[in-house]
């Protein structure tokens, strides 16, 4: 199922984890709602890098969440939250600098261990940009480098 010009539903379930441990991460209506939501977003992006985006992770049901150990309260098991990366435009944190200076309406876009982008978008967009590099730290706002330094 096409969500968007760019962006299909099976595209956005995907997951080898649950493929290999048998994992059903179909999900319901109200989930797709929220990933045709998300893939608009994503559309924004893509226009904004002007390249496509490897998305590696996006709606994961509760079980493929708890075994992929993500957050409890993710986006991720809401279909509001994706992974990505885009090297042909740059940098994870290149990424995020062209986003928060752009107009897309987030709601979170996080820099995460400096090796992908995680973007959520919902329907009160905070446009909270996080980074995070160790999870005892936890995250940090705006967007940071592995040294503390604060980037403009």
């Amino acid at each position: 199922m096409r969500l968007t010009r760019n962006f299909s539903l099976e595209q956005l379930i995907h997951s080898e984890t649950a493929e290999r441990e048998r994992i059903d991460n179909t999900p319901g209506p109200d989930i797709i709602e929220n990933l045709r939501l998300l893939a608009k977003g994503l559309e924004q992006v893509r226009s904004l890098t002007e390249f496509p985006l490897e998305i590696s992770s996006a709606y994961r049901c509760p079980e493929l969440n708890r075994r992929v150990g993500g957050a409890r309260t993710s986006q991720h098991t809401l279909g509001q939250a994706a992974d990505f990366t885009c090297a042909e435009f740059g940098q994870p944190v290149d990424i995020i600098k062209a986003i928060r200076d752009s107009d897309i309406e987030f709601d979170q876009c996080i820099l995460e261990y400096a090796r992908w982008v995680h973007i959520s978008f919902s329907k009160t967009p905070r446009g909270k940009v996080l980074t995070i590099y160790d999870p005892k730290k936890g995250y940090l706002d705006g967007l940071w480098d592995q040294g503390g330094k604060q980037i403009a």
